[in-house]
């Protein structure tokens, strides 16, 4: 899951304009297609479990300590 921040900065009413605006709304949309459809997933790369070489060292049968899981 991706978190999408959002800054705004006030602008004076006198800079205010509608190409500023328009450099906003295109800014933010930018940023949040980039975060939105980043096809990189960590959680898809992190490890699980004991894998093949603790199982060896260990044998199938040593009990495996993992921590719970946060719901």
């Amino acid at each position: 899951m991706a978190l999408i921040e959002t800054h705004s900065h006030p602008v004076p009413a006198e800079a205010g304009g509608t190409s500023a605006l328009l450099s906003e709304i295109k800014g933010f949309w930018k940023g949040f297609f980039a975060t939105a459809f980043n096809p990189y997933r960590p959680e898809l790369h992190y490890m699980r479990g004991p894998g093949p070489a603790w199982r060896a060292k260990h044998g199938m049968d040593a009990p495996i300590r993992l921590k719970p899981r946060d719901l």
